[in-house]
């Protein structure tokens, strides 16, 4: 039976619109659908609109900062108002220019939700279309713990849309999102309280980046509350009130939550196809993106396995070009880059200090200083540089960065630690000089060993 589709795609995100365009340029017909924006997550309630904020965060700082250099600048107070506007005008862009590429290539679109009916058809807003392959490519949604009151809380989905900017706000959470909002909100005047269960936030990242963050935001003035829970919150009429587990209680504007995401898999019909999920409710997918289900397929957050937006856009080019580009292949998960925008920065790649030290003896490199321009502008904020190195073969294991500009460095190094890099091939590199990057070149002093070293290399 004739389909009417070669591949139809459920999800106009990122990862949904590359698998799309690509599939379409390499000659497939290809119907791809969108329930609620195009360009997903990332470009609407995501990394975009996030990265905008922590933008218009700065040049705050900047205008204190001025005075170190003889500038004596007025700064006046943030037009919330003004900024949300701007922001919005560059999404409507954005999203209008993924629409455009797909049309370009030859894609149909649908603004519609689906649902499977059976492995190779579906519900496209009501009406029946088949393909012969179907990717779900419909990312996550905020998550929101049960409490007491959870109804009175925001989600990070809300924040980019909020009429006016809270005076005081309570940050339920330690990942990328709460560290990330915490500082912006912080910059742009706001009282902040950021709550979280660990001792440190940004779990799963290394401990010594761990312990600069939170350096870094109690600099900004952020309250910090760890190691306790949110217990509950309460309304008042010009505000709520927030508990925590250790009987603390908080007056603050506005509460969000920014405890993950899980993944997007409710109401598609599923269980119609006979797809799999895991126990968070993830599809199951193997390195290639094959479901259980022969013809479907899955890519990005929907997956929950590394949930970044280039990670989504390479399975989603990948499985296009295995698919109907005869070059099949699969999108690599290692030494995958990655930057957290808090302020300042911290960018990663590669193995934690925790994770090297379990596979054996490593070496540890270690940096910690204040840079020039703060010297000047008399801000306490530092950078903290740090190699993380195999001790038996010397190569570079991961790189680790909290500081101006992590982010645009890290891209670099992450080349190199993919290709296999050894710390003699860092310290053989000559440092653009004045730079907080040529660092990374120029640590020659071995700051401890970490996992099962020999007595007398750490004795050293």
């Amino acid at each position: 039976m004739p389909y009417d589709f070669d591949l139809f795609v459920i999800g106009g995100g990122s990862g949904g619109t590359r698998c799309a365009r690509i599939s379409a340029t390499h000659g497939a017909r290809v119907g791809v659908a969108e329930e609620r924006f195009w360009g997903g997550t990332c470009v609407n309630v995501g990394c975009v609109p996030k990265k905008l904020m922590v933008q218009a965060a700065e040049y705050g700082q900047w205008a204190e900062d001025a005075r170190g250099f003889g500038w004596h600048i007025v700064k006046g107070g943030h037009d919330w108002k003004d900024f949300i506007a701007a922001k919005d005008e560059q999404i409507d862009r954005l999203k209008n220019i993924y629409k455009t590429m797909l049309q370009k290539a030859g894609a149909h679109e649908f603004e519609a939700h689906v649902r499977f009916i059976d492995p190779h058809t579906l519900d496209i807003g009501g009406n029946r279309k088949t393909a012969e392959h179907i990717v779900i490519a419909t990312g996550g949604t905020p998550r929101r713990p049960v409490c007491i009151g959870a109804e009175l809380a925001g989600t990070t989905d809300d924040l980019f849309y909020l009429p006016e900017r809270p005076k005081s706000i309570a940050i339920i959470g330690g990942g990328y999102s709460a560290v990330e909002f915490a500082g912006v909100f912080a910059a742009l005047g706001t009282k902040v309280h950021l709550i979280y269960r660990q001792p440190l936030p940004l779990r799963g990242f290394d401990g010594d980046m761990r312990e600069a963050v939170a350096e870094a935001l109690a600099a900004q003035g952020v309250s910090l509350h760890h190691g306790v829970l949110l217990s509950k919150i309460e309304a008042e009429r010009e505000g709520r009130f927030v508990h925590l587990s250790d009987m603390t209680k908080l007056h603050v504007d506005y509460v969000v939550m920014t405890t993950g995401r899980v993944p997007n898999t409710h109401d598609l019909g599923l269980e119609a196809a006979g797809v799999a999920l895991d126990d968070k409710g993830a599809v199951r997918v193997d390195e290639g993106g094959h479901t259980n289900v022969p013809g479907i397929y899955a890519i990005g957050d929907v997956t929950d396995r590394l949930n970044l937006t280039p990670v989504a856009i390479a399975e989603g080019h990948a499985l296009a070009d295995t698919l109907f580009g005869q070059k099949p292949r699969t999108a690599s998960h290692r030494n995958v880059p990655t930057a957290v925008f808090t302020s300042p920065p911290l960018s990663t790649v590669g193995l934690t200090e925790e994770e090297a030290a379990r596979r054996g003896a490593t070496d540890i490199y270690l940096s910690r200083f204040r840079p020039l321009r703060h010297i000047m502008t008399g801000r306490n904020r530092h950078t903290v540089m740090k190699l993380v190195v195999d001790q038996a073969s010397q190569k570079v294991l991961g790189a680790h960065m909290l500081g101006e500009d992590a982010g645009e460095i890290m891209q670099g190094l992450a080349i190199a630690i993919r290709m296999g890099a050894t710390k003699q091939d860092f310290d053989s590199t000559i440092g653009i000089h004045p730079t907080a990057a040529e660092e990374f070149v120029t640590m020659r002093t071995r700051s401890r060993v970490a996992g099962v070293a020999d007595e007398a290399a750490a004795a050293e």
